[in-house]
């Protein structure tokens, strides 16, 4: 995955601030679009040195609101569609008294909502570039705290309403914030536009696809990103050395360099890149204040599998809309059936390709993070009669031992239209058979193919119906 042109960019412009993945704005991405756009201004804004921010500040700052999502799928209508999300659902859970949030006196709702929605606190990671709506409010001594399950990405600001993404099966990423008043009961507001100006990315805003963005960029210690130049969208593929800047990261790793931890002062420091990185430690009270959080750790482990859930995700969502658009014009007459399969089979064989982590780095040293993250993940596992699981984690040269997608198991992609997800058995089935022994396919030995075969012929029904044995 490559980063959009910076022509594109210059379409959200530097004062609209998408708060996503991770809700993500996963993320760094945004701060990219603050620091490069605003020059000299986002500097002269910045503060001169950190101060505590008092009480919870209720509602986010005022942004600007002009871009908006004027072109809609004929099947797939995201603003006006119903929302079957993981929060749709808890609004009305609460709206009918059957839920109810709890308050904290320092957290707001956080601790309450992450309960409710099954997100276990050890998955949190902590980004301090200056991204989302309470983008002022972020910096390296107060980071933003992203906690996240297989479909829900909840982040915390401190002082700022909450900021949630959710992953709904037939729209994609949807957004929303609930404010930290104590309100009864709380409100989870719908961000159908102000979201949409970076994460509808795939059109450069007006009617695509809205996606989570996972980047990592250098980051100055303001929290602004401090060159457009260095910044990336992180996938599987991105080296290890280049990921995470902006983030904190703690969990071991070996002699592998990241960029999590580094904050830059000034332009000398690029000519002493390798000093400033800080690697291999386990907790981060060193670094910042860690009491207002739900841990002192941005476990590793925890950004490995962030980063692969979300660009997945945004794929399986890019399917979703191209086979419905399609379907929509062969029903219409526009297409034929071979029609609707040749216009789905680029982002078929793309999703194919990351769900097989094709061309994923190798890691040269173990990876270890916390425990309590590694234990709450793996008991999401679907096992077959062996015990194996695509949850299983290698951490020694990859992130998974078994070399498929976790995801195929997700709602979402269970979701995809008929037509999608056959053209996608069918490919995986002739990569784990060898009946496409090409180079893409290489990395995956055959006691591998077998493996995930078996696994997924014991765990995947409707895979298993659609492959002889």
């Amino acid at each position: 995955m490559t980063a959009p042109p910076f022509f594109g960019l210059l379409r959200s412009r530097a004062s609209i601030v998408s708060f996503g993945v991770a809700a993500l704005a996963t993320l760094t991405t945004l701060a990219v679009l603050q620091a490069s756009l605003s020059g000299d201004r986002a500097v002269a804004e910045a503060p001169a040195e950190e101060e505590p921010l008092p009480g919870i500040a209720m509602r986010p700052p005022p942004v600007a609101d002009t871009l908006r999502y004027d072109t809609e799928y004929p099947t797939i209508p995201y603003s006006t569609g119903r929302r079957t999300d993981a929060i749709a659902k808890l609004a009305e859970r609460i709206e009918r008294g059957e839920i109810r949030l709890d308050y904290h006196p320092v957290r707001g709702y956080l601790d309450s909502l992450l309960t409710v929605l099954d997100i276990d606190p050890s998955s949190q990671t902590l980004v301090f570039s200056q991204t989302s709506l309470q983008s002022r409010l972020i910096r390296p001594s107060t980071p933003r705290a992203i906690y996240f399950n297989d479909d829900v990405y909840v982040a915390y600001v401190q002082n700022a309403p909450i900021e949630i993404a959710s992953l709904d099966v037939n729209l994609g990423p949807v957004f929303y914030l609930l404010d930290q008043e104590q309100s009864a009961p709380p409100h989870f507001g719908a961000q159908l536009t102000t979201c949409l100006s970076c994460h509808d990315s795939y059109s450069l805003s007006g009617g695509g696809v809205p996606r989570f963005l996972f980047g990592s960029g250098y980051t100055g210690v303001t929290g602004l990103l401090v060159s457009h130049e260095g910044w990336i969208l992180v996938s599987d593929r991105t080296p290890l050395k280049s990921r995470w800047g902006g983030w904190y990261v703690t969990g071991q790793h070996g002699d592998q360099v990241h960029l999590g931890n580094v904050k830059i002062k000034s332009l000398y420091d690029f000519n002493k890149l390798e000093e400033l990185r800080i690697g291999n430690i386990d907790e981060l009270d060193a670094l910042f204040d860690t009491k207002p959080y739900l841990t002192n750790t941005s476990d590793i482990v925890a950004l490995l599998v962030f980063q692969h859930q979300a660009d997945v995700q945004n794929l399986i969502t890019r399917v979703s809309y191209d086979a419905r658009t399609a379907l929509a014009a062969a029903q219409s007459g526009e297409l034929t059936q071979a029609g609707v399969e040749a216009r789905i089979a680029e982002p078929v064989e793309r999703l194919l390709r990351m769900m097989l982590f094709v061309d994923a780095v190798e890691y040269t040293a173990p990876i270890s993070g916390l425990p309590e993250f590694a234990a709450q993940f793996a008991r999401r596992a679907v096992r077959d009669a062996q015990g194996r699981s695509l949850r299983d984690f290698d951490l020694t040269r990859r992130l998974f031992r078994y070399p498929l997608s976790y995801l195929v198991y997700s709602p979402a992609f269970d979701a995809l239209p008929v037509e999608a997800k056959s053209l996608f058995y069918r490919r995986l089935a002739e990569v784990l058979q060898g009946t496409d022994s090409s180079e893409d396919f290489a990395h995956l030995a055959a006691a591998e193919r077998t493996a995930v075969l078996e696994i997924l012929r014991g765990t995947k029904p409707d895979f298993a119906a659609r492959v002889a044995n």
